[in-house]
C-alpha cells in the first residue's frame, strides 16, 4: 500500500544515531584502532588514538575476540571508580563495589534476580515511578519482581512527593513486600532534575522504611535548563553524614548507551554498590560472572569514563563535538516548544535534562469516546500519527499513565534536520486530528 510518506521517523525512544546524530569521532577511532590493530602502527588515526587502543588492547589479551574476564576488563572498575570519586568531587568510590554490566538496565535485572530469587512469599515489590521508561518495568517482570506505581506530580515539574511515596508504600504492603524504591535522574521521559532538597528527602524516606535505594542515572550528562546541575545520589547521601550515609543501601547505575555518546548498540555499563552486606557483593559477583561481558561495550565505557584532556591531539575536535551535541539539544528543545506552544491541546512541562520531551495531549471528547471503542486515547492517536505521517512516539499510558491522562514521548536526541522534520509532521498531522474531532 502506497503510504504518504517515503520513511518512518522513530522518535519512541532515545536512539540518537538513528536519527541522525553523529557518533563520537575519538569513541570510533579507539574502537577502529582496536578492532584493526594496523592502525596503530599507520599515521592514518591522531597519536592520542593509537595510544589509548594500544593501552586497551593490552588489556584485553591484544584482541577484541579474546573472553573478557567475568568482572570485565581488569582497569574497568579502576576507571569507573576514579571517575566517580572526580565526579562527585571526592567522595571515595571503591572498586571492589563496582561492577561492569552489559548496560544499566542489565546491572538492574541482576541485582533483582538476586534479591527476588526463589519462591519468596509474598512477592517482592519495587516502587517504580509513573511514567517511566518502559524497560525498567520490563526489567522488574523478568526478574519475577512486581512493579508498585508511584506518581510524579506533572503539575509541578514531574516533582516526587514523599506523601505520594508514603500512599504507594501503604498500598503495597497489602500485596507484596516492597524492597525497594526506583527513581530515575535526570527524570526519562519526564525531563526533570531532581534538587539536593528532593533527594534528600527520598533519602530520609528509604532510611525511614529500610528500602533499597536504586538510582538509575544514565542521562546525568545531558543538562539543559539554564544554571541546571546533576547531583548523583551518592554524593547527596555522602555530604548527609550519619546515620543515613552509614545505613542507607543505594545502588546507582550508568552506561555509555545514553548521554552524548549514545552508543546504545554496544551495551557497556557499570553499576555501584552502596553500603551493601559484604556477603550479598560476593553473591552478585558470583551472579555476574555467569555471564560473559562483550568487549567493545567496555572500550567504550572507558572512553566515556577517561575523556580526552587539553593538549591531546584530539581534545579540540572532541570538545567542538560535544558542543555541537550541546547547541543542537538546546535548538531542538527551543523549536519543540515553539511548535508546542502553537498547537491547540497540546502542553508541555519545562525540560531541564535527559533526551526525551513528554507533552500532554487535551483530546475532544469525540476522539476519547472513539478511541475508547478501540484502544486507549494516546495509543488511537499515536497509531493514527504513524499511519498517517510516518511518524512513530510513544504513548503515555505505554509508560504507566492512567486512564484519563494522555501524553506522547518524542526523543530530541536527533539531528536538526530530523527534529524538524519531527515537527512538521506532528504539527501538521495535530491540527488536522483536532479539527477533525471537534
Amino acid at each position: 500500500m502506497k503510504k504518504p510518506y517515503n520513511e518512518v521517523i522513530d522518535v519512541s525512544r532515545d536512539n540518537p544515531h538513528a536519527t541522525g546524530m553523529k557518533p563520537m569521532s575519538f569513541v570510533r577511532q579507539v574502537i577502529a584502532s582496536c578492532i584493526y590493530p594496523e592502525l596503530i602502527d599507520s599515521d592514518k588515526m591522531p597519536l592520542d588514538v593509537r595510544k589509548r587502543a594500544k593501552t586497551l588492547l593490552e588489556c584485553i589479551g591484544g584482541s577484541v575476540g579474546c573472553y573478557s574476564d567475568t568482572i570485565g576488563i581488569p582497569i574497568m572498575r579502576d576507571s569507573v571508580s576514579d571517575f566517580l570519586t572526580r565526579r562527585d568531587e571526592g567522595v571515595p568510590s571503591a572498586s571492589g563495589k563496582i561492577f561492569i554490566t552489559h548496560g544499566s538496565d542489565h546491572g538492574f535485572g541482576l541485582l533483582l534476580t538476586m534479591l527476588v530469587r526463589g519462591d519468596r512469599s509474598p512477592l517482592v515489590g519495587v516502587l517504580t515511578p509513573v511514567p517511566s521508561q518502559d524497560f525498567g518495568n520490563a526489567t522488574l517482570v523478568a526478574s519475577g519482581a512486581t512493579a508498585v506505581p508511584y506518581y510524579l506530580d506533572g503539575q509541578q515539574g514531574w516533582r516526587l512527593h514523599t506523601e505520594e511515596l508514603q500512599r504507594a508504600l501503604r498500598s503495597a504492603r497489602e500485596v507484596c513486600d516492597p524492597i525497594a524504591l526506583y527513581v530515575i535522574n535526570p527524570g526519562d521521559p519526564t525531563g526533570h532534575v531532581q534538587s539536593r532538597e528532593s533527594m534528600e528527602e527520598i533519602i530520609r524516606f528509604v532510611y525511614e522504611e529500610k528500602l533499597l535505594l536504586f538510582a538509575n542515572e544514565d542521562h546525568q550528562d545531558i543538562l539543559i535548563g539554564e544554571g541546571c546541575m546533576f547531583i548523583s545520589y551518592k554524593k547527596v547521601l555522602a555530604e548527609m553524614g550519619s546515620p543515613f550515609s552509614d545505613a542507607v543501601e543505594l545502588a546507582s547505575i550508568h552506561s555509555a548507551s545514553k548521554g552524548f555518546m549514545g552508543e546504545g548498540g554496544l551495551h557497556g555499563g557499570y553499576l555501584e554498590l552502596v553500603n551493601f552486606d559484604p556477603s550479598v557483593q560476593i553473591e552478585f559477583d558470583r551472579l555476574i560472572s555467569l555471564l560473559v561481558l562483550p568487549i567493545i561495550g567496555q572500550l567504550a565505557l572507558e572512553v566515556m569514563l577517561n575523556p580526552l584532556q587539553p593538549g591531546e591531539p584530539s581534545y579540540e575536535h572532541y570538545q567542538e563535538e560535544i558542543q555541537h551535541i550541546r547547541e543542537t539539544l538546546v535548538h531542538n528543545v527551543t523549536r519543540a516548544f515553539e511548535v508546542l506552544d502553537s498547537l491547540p491541546g497540546i502542553s508541555c512541562e519545562p525540560i531541564n535534562g535527559g533526551a526525551s520531551m513528554f507533552p500532554r495531549l487535551h483530546l475532544p471528547h469525540t476522539a476519547i469516546h472513539q478511541a475508547k471503542e478501540e484502544q486507549l486515547p494516546d495509543f488511537f492517536y499515536c497509531s493514527r500519527l504513524l499511519e498517517q505521517t510516518g511518524l512513530c512516539v510513544c504513548p503515555g499510558s505505554d509508560l504507566g499513565l492512567p486512564e484519563g491522562t494522555y501524553h506522547i514521548r518524542l526523543c530530541i536526541m536527533t539531528s536538526v534536520d530530523t527534529m524538524e522534520e519531527v515537527l512538521r509532521r506532528l504539527g501538521k498531522f495535530h491540527k488536522q486530528f483536532m479539527k477533525d474531532f471537534s
